[in-house]
């Protein structure tokens, strides 16, 4: 990211701040809804999924670590509570996502960027359009569910933008008050495995842009954690409409860009 204008650089770190808002507002999405307008400045998914992904390992560790302590202090005061995660059903999911996973970075490694650059938008277009239909995936059979994480793992494994399928399957087995803890739990575990494989591969991890990104995520992960309880209550449907339309346009944008180079 050396060779870019400044506006470049304010764009980029205001699209952090809304990946920071999304990821704790809506425990899920920091990375789908926002790579496909980082891409349309750096055509290169290599360049910020390493970004990305130390967010969310910051920011899941952050979020359990909060959960922990609230479930702590539950207990001094003699209050009935227990854990926000559900561990029984994060072991089983991983069990199922753990070899697509693999797979898709093998994938990410090998292939192009533009190529990657390229399935990132086909991928969040059929996400945006379900978004604005108001048909979010949803699971409500066990051989679904199996299709739906092995989908999203190996799309995890890809470009860490398989949020909304997993999240769909975990939505329908999952509490809600436990869903989004339980969520960052599984995205922490999913990224390490991604970050290893980075630095076996020499990836760049681009670490000096950490230290202007990571406190952009942080006022956005504020500002998420301020309205989430809001978002959780609230009726979302125009909010996601209004995003997949824009989704749909900026990524058929990025991927007309991406077949004419």
């Amino acid at each position: 990211m050396a060779d870019l204008q400044l506006y470049q650089y304010i764009l980029i770190g205001l699209l952090f701040i809304w990946s920071g808002f999304i990821r704790s507002g809506l425990g899920f999405g920091g990375a789908v809804l926002t790579l496909p307008f980082l891409l349309l400045i750096i055509d290169d998914p290599l360049v910020f999924l390493p970004i990305i992904g130390v967010h969310l390992m910051v920011f899941s560790l952050l979020i359990t670590w909060q959960s922990r302590q609230r479930v702590q202090q539950a207990a001094i005061k003699d209050q009935a509570a227990e854990s926000t995660i559900d561990w029984r059903y994060l072991r089983y999911a991983l069990l199922i996502m753990i070899v697509p996973k693999m797979i898709g970075i093998f994938g990410l490694l090998t292939l192009s960027g533009s190529l990657m650059s390229a399935i990132i938008y086909v991928i969040v277009i059929a996400y945006a359009i379900s978004y604005v239909l108001n048909r979010p995936f949803k699971s409500n059979h066990r051989g679904l569910d199996i299709f739906f994480l092995v989908l999203g793992g190996y799309v995890s494994g890809t470009s860490l933008i398989g949020a909304p399928l997993i999240a769909a399957v975990f939505a329908a087995h999952v509490s809600r008050e436990k869903l989004r803890d339980t969520l960052f739990v599984l995205w922490f575990i999913l990224v390490v495995i991604k970050l290893s494989s980075f630095v076996v591969a020499g990836v760049d991890l681009q670490l000096m842009h950490h230290l202007w990104l990571l406190p952009c995520a942080y006022i956005g992960h504020l500002f998420g954690q301020q309205v989430h309880s809001k978002l959780m209550s609230a009726d979302t449907q125009v909010f996601y409409r209004v995003l997949g339309t824009v989704l749909i346009l900026v990524s058929s944008l990025g991927l007309m860009k991406t077949l004419m180079t």
